[in-house]
């Protein structure tokens, strides 16, 4: 028997030093603290136009499991979607700034940034086409050259994530769904 999730919700990854992650998903992502647990030494974290209850959370335990080796059994790396090409170039330009890229590609259909937070944790920045653009890569994912400022050049202003919230809808939504039950009552 199967199942069907909507969607992956968060992810938790194992830090060294919890303060030093925090500082980099903060300062680079723009995340926001939503709440620290100082009994298992870790923090949640939300993108700002998030309306999940967090998007990330950390775990700090310390060197003594050594540092990340890439291409060990594991999780290879976290896909992280942006809304415009735009947003793509601007955190191409955040990588480089606080040293953090690793890399770049076009999978035809989308079009990635790579990453690595402090402790080797690879990520992924990633832009997807419009659906109606898919053409041959609907069913591909090559590993291409990207040609970023080409592709600003022709998708520049596209929006593709969807329905993206920010806290004032959300309290509004709660606002709306209070209203509609208590006129249920």
């Amino acid at each position: 028997m199967s199942f069907s999730p909507v969607r992956l919700n968060h992810a938790v990854l194992f830090v060294a030093d919890l303060d030093r992650s925090v500082r980099f998903y903060t300062e680079l992502f723009d995340m926001s603290v939503v709440v620290r647990e100082p009994r298992a030494n870790a923090a949640f974290l939300r993108l700002p136009r998030s309306g999940n209850h967090h998007d990330l959370g950390l775990f700090g335990v310390g060197t003594a499991g050594g540092p990340k080796r890439r291409g060990a059994i594991g999780l290879y790396h976290l896909a992280w979607q942006v809304d415009t090409i735009d947003e793509l170039s601007a955190a191409r330009a955040s990588l480089l700034d606080a040293g953090a890229y690793t890399g770049e590609s076009s999978h035809g259909a989308t079009k990635s940034i790579y990453g690595a937070d402090p402790d080797g944790n690879e990520f992924e920045i990633m832009w997807m086409l419009p659906r109606t653009a898919w053409g041959e890569y609907d069913h591909a994912a090559p590993i291409d050259h990207l040609d970023l400022a080409g592709e600003v050049a022709r998708w520049s202003g596209v929006h593709t994530a969807g329905r993206i919230t920010d806290d004032t809808e959300d309290a509004n939504d709660t606002e709306d769904a209070n209203d509609t039950e208590g006129a249920r009552s």
